[in-house]
């Protein structure tokens, strides 16, 4: 647990957070003594002292997808991500301002309303943060070496070893840093004037940068910049927390180009397809991805890939075929068409296995990239049990790519690495490629460690780099001196030494003495055995699921949960039982089960499911069957929930929350909700009646309303000035229907039905099973065997309509499956607006909206159709860039508020941001689709939020044609 200790960090040394922050994206695993999540800058510098003080190595740890080792310490591992996620844009987006904990994906969310993003674009985007980027020297696929990092960086904070805190950009920085840290000022001068002063020097510093790498230190700083701030700065770039820790960086940033052209050629040889990288280069594509045979045969088997590559598959197969895809990018159209001109001239004069297409189809263009980018997710997650997925990097002149892929194939057949792939950047000449060692083995690992010296061999005689993109890490550590010779890495060593004369930073990435540096602290791959090990051993713990967890900063992430299943099959006795004691709440019953993890996992891995699953296995025979007969009596349960809701909206507040509390601890936090003065009354009942059409003719769907709707009442405050108040999703709808002239059927029994969620999130089978046995019924007969489509109210209700046919079996699942369940924004997106607009229905729109996406709403692909039905009712429909799962999940958020509190901070964050910027200090309304969502988002952001469609309704309640009440 949390110790005290001084202002601005919390220091924890519990085996369970020690057990699962030792694990991230590498094949390396060193358990730190103690974790520290720092609050801010000073905490950074009061937490390494604290570390000089114990004699403890630091490491810094932001998003923990790094793989070549730099991420992990046995030391003091510093959490620097949580608290450091601020994005400011200056200059509209010319250059931004970023803490390191910032993710790709949010400092580009931020910057694509200006047109702009960041140079690097690593495929790790989803997850990798601004500290990693800057740490790593990070580049991409179409960053090639001039938008990179290193190349992009304008200026930074940096906290030195020692606790000097230097701002680069700062008119007086140079003198700064002379006088706080002369030493280090000097013999930096010092170095910069050696290695200028060495015409071998120099020459091998150029020839070595004019590529990507990322090997050792960015010793070319020392040429490219004159005074030592602006040498340290770029030295900082790549360093791998091994000189001093990067609290804010400006970047400046490039266009965003949003016009798109891509084709796949493929050849019958590796030779034919290198052959044509240098007319391709010529004609402008931003990325050239190469896919060697082996990768061909994994996407060809790839039931969703283009129809062009499963074509490969037919006849004699693929043999030698080797394929580019190849992209273009543009501002705009006109941009674009130049491009599209000469890439068609040089492919027109290619001889190609299959016919090229150049496309611009979204459609198409998803397909053709999902052979690239799921050529990873093939292999890792088809590996053997207790095999890693080890993605490698290298780079050597284009000129030499031929022969190096070649090679490189010789050498995997040789160590008998037969499932190997490689692929990679072309037109920089950085190949990718996986294997999957048992590392756990004694023999396989002296074959890897065989195969490691023959590739650093194979690579250092084309005269390339060791790393590219994934920076040296412990992985290439022992073999830096090799790459760059005794002169360059004796400079690298002095920067170390000036830098972090005690070594405490990262001991053993980039620098070491240890020949064998490589093969030690290895991550053995376990099994989370039992009925988990199905569902998780896959994982290869790269981090993706992190970002989009609600709980990623108050217990546990997707990443740590999986992990710490793993650890707890292998673990001793002792730590077994204080893992598995702690793991309850940190693992099980804090996770919001919204399965946002499996959107991101690349090997398709849903936490929430595997939960769910542990929740089932605690809760005993006797709460199963009560979870049964709930299912069988809702209605009359909804009556008693409804009463309750009913006393306590009428109670005092304090007196409430005190009883709740007082059976949340007698009874247990996981069972008994917290009551707060925001919790709403009672909504009304759900309406049984059809609603007829204006014709008089068919329904055109069935409505199944959401019980959410008759258990909490709507916002009261949550509608701009209109006549009238919020009236809550269902009649919003139903009204909306009724002004276009559409009709609705309701399914008998409504109010007896559920979508089953809260039993499947309870880990209640047996009851989700009789209620979607109910629902089937109900919904067989109103949609008359599947012929009309099912709409419901709340998008959290649909998806769990959506996911009942895993909880039936047999004739029932399968007539569920032809049943067409509909999300109420999709529905009218699709058939109420242009219904509306038909029957002439004005639509008085509002200036600012702010929109809240929901889980459900990504799992059920309506994000746009939310976008679109915000957009047709506010000038202005803000989707905040910082969006996430609120956590409310149901229940869970007035079970455990926490949850809430931690997943809705940022984006609250950034709503008030945007409401700072507006004439009237907030926006015009805040919309969601689902109501215990909103009240989440009202929880955190002190603003009522409606149903989208609340605010659609209230907007078209002015006189027209077909409105009932006009003249």
């Amino acid at each position: 647990m949390p110790h005290d200790e001084p202002a601005g960090f919390e220091l924890r040394t519990d085996l369970l957070t020690r057990v699962a922050h030792a694990h991230d994206a590498s094949h390396y695993l060193l358990r730190p003594e103690v974790v520290v999540r720092a609050h801010d800058v000073d905490g950074v510098v009061a937490a390494m002292r604290e570390a000089s003080r114990r004699g403890l190595p630091v490491t810094f740890r932001s998003g923990g997808t790094s793989l070549s080792g730099q991420a992990s310490g046995a030391g003091m591992l510093v959490d620097t991500r949580t608290r450091f996620t601020r994005v400011e844009v200056l200059d509209g987006g010319e250059r931004v301002r970023c803490q390191p904990g910032a993710t790709l994906r949010l400092v580009n969310g931020h910057l694509a309303r200006r047109g702009r993003r960041l140079g690097p674009d690593p495929a790790s985007e989803i997850a990798c943060t601004v500290g990693g980027v800057v740490a790593n020297n990070s580049s991409g696929m179409s960053s090639g070496t001039t938008r990179t990092a290193y190349r992009t960086v304008e200026a930074m904070t940096v906290v030195l070893p020692g606790g000097t805190v230097v701002d680069t950009g700062a008119p007086d920085a140079d003198a700064r840093l002379a006088a706080l840290e002369p030493d280090l000022h000097r013999g930096l001068a010092e170095l910069r004037d050696r290695v200028r002063g060495s015409a071998t020097m120099r020459a091998e510093v150029e020839r070595q940068f004019a590529m990507k790498n990322t090997m050792g230190y960015s010793v070319n700083a020392l040429l490219d910049h004159d005074s030592p701030v602006k040498i340290l700065e770029h030295l900082m770039i790549g360093s791998e927390g091994t000189l001093g820790w990067v609290a804010d960086v400006t970047f400046r940033t490039v266009p965003l180009l949003t016009q798109v052209a891509t084709t796949l050629l493929v050849f019958d040889s590796l030779e034919r397809a290198t052959d044509a990288l240098v007319p391709l280069g010529a004609s402008g594509p931003e990325a050239i991805e190469l896919m060697d045979p082996a990768s061909l045969r994994v996407a060809a088997a790839d039931p969703k890939a283009d129809p062009s590559m499963r074509s490969l598959a037919a006849g004699a197969g693929i043999t030698g075929q080797t394929a580019l895809l190849v992209e273009y990018r543009a501002a705009t159209d006109e941009a674009l068409a130049p491009l599209q001109d000469a890439a068609r001239a040089v492919v027109d004069g290619l001889a190609l296995e299959l016919p090229a297409t150049l496309t611009t189809d979204p459609a198409t263009r998803k397909r053709l990239w999902r052979v690239r980018k799921g050529l990873y997710t093939a292999v890792a997650g088809a590996r053997p049990a207790g095999a890693t997925a080890l993605l490698e990097d290298v780079v050597v002149p284009v000129a030499d790519l031929t022969a190096t892929v070649r090679d490189l194939g010789g050498l995997f057949a040789r160590h008998g690495y037969d499932d190997a792939v490689t692929f990679g950047h072309a037109k920089d000449g950085n190949l990718h490629f996986m294997i999957s060692p048992r590392l756990g083995d004694a023999a396989e690992l002296d074959r890897y460690a065989a195969f490691s010296d023959d590739l650093v061999d194979l690579v250092l005689g084309r005269g390339g780099s060791l790393k590219a993109e994934h920076g040296t890490g412990r992985i290439m550590a022992p073999f830096v001196r090799r790459q760059y010779g005794d002169d360059l890495y004796a400079v690298m060593r002095e920067i170390k030494s000036l830098f972090d004369p005690r070594g405490l930073l990262n001991p053993g990435v980039i620098i070491t003495d240890d020949p064998h540096e490589h093969l030690r602290d290895l991550k053995v791959e376990a099994s989370a055995g039992g009925e988990d090990a199905p569902l998780v051993d896959r994982c290869v713990e790269c981090g993706y699921c992190e970002p989009g967890c609600p709980s990623r900063t108050v217990t546990t992430t997707p990443r740590q949960r999986i992990a710490l299943l793993k650890e707890l099959a292998v673990a001793p006795e002792g730590e077994r039982e204080e893992l598995q004691k702690a793991y309850r709440y940190w693992g099980v019953q804090t996770c919001a089960a919204d399965s946002m993890c499996v959107e991101a996992c690349p090997v398709g891995i849903d936490t929430g499911v595997v939960m769910k699953g542990h929740r089932a296995r605690s809760n005993p025979a006797v709460v199963q069957k009560g979870g049964e007969a709930l299912a069988g009596s809702w209605g009359p349960v909804v009556d008693v929930l409804r009463g309750a809701l009913g006393v306590v909206e009428k109670l005092p507040t304090p007196v409430v929350r005190v009883a709740s509390e007082i059976a949340r601890g007698v009874v247990g936090t996981d069972v008994v909700p917290r009551v707060d003065d925001d919790l709403p009354g009672p909504g009304l009942r759900r309406e049984a009646d059809d609603l007829r059409a204006a014709t008089g003719g068919a329904p055109r769907a069935v409505l199944f309303s959401s019980c959410m709707g008759e258990l909490f009442a709507p916002a009261p405050r949550g509608l701009p000035d209109v006549d009238g108040s919020a009236v809550g999703a269902e009649d919003a709808l139903r009204v909306l229907c009724e002004r276009a002239g559409i009709g609705l059927a309701v399914p008998e029994g409504i109010g007896g039905l559920c979508c089953g969620t809260p039993w499947a999130s309870k880990g209640l089978p047996g009851g989700a099973a009789r209620m979607a046995r109910q629902v089937l019924d109900a919904l067989w007969a109103a949609t008359r065997g599947g012929a009309l489509p099912v709409v419901c109210d709340a998008s959290s209700c649909t998806h769990g309509l959506v996911e009942t046919p895993h909880h039936l079996s047999g004739e029932d699942a399968e007539r569920f499956a032809r049943l067409r369940i509909v999300d109420a924004v999709t529905f009218v997106r699709t058939d109420v607006l242009p219904a509306l607009a038909a029957q002439g229905v004005a639509i008085e729109k509002q200036g600012s909206v702010v929109v809240h996406p929901t889980c459900a709403t990504v799992h059920l692909g309506a994000v746009d159709d939310l976008r679109a039905v915000a957009a047709a009712v506010a000038d202005d429909a803000v989707v905040p860039a910082a969006w996430g799962c609120c956590g409310f999940a149901g229940d869970r958020g007035m079970l455990h508020p926490e949850l809430t509190a931690a997943a809705t901070h940022a984006e609250a964050t950034d709503v008030a941001a945007g409401e700072r910027a507006l004439p009237g200090g907030r926006y015009d309304a805040y919309v969601s689709t689902n109501r215990t969502c909103e009240m989440g988002m009202s929880r955190a952001t002190g603003r009522d939020y409606v149903h989208v469609l609340e605010l659609l309704e209230a907007a078209t309640r002015g006189s027209g044609p077909g409105v009932p009440g006009a003249p």
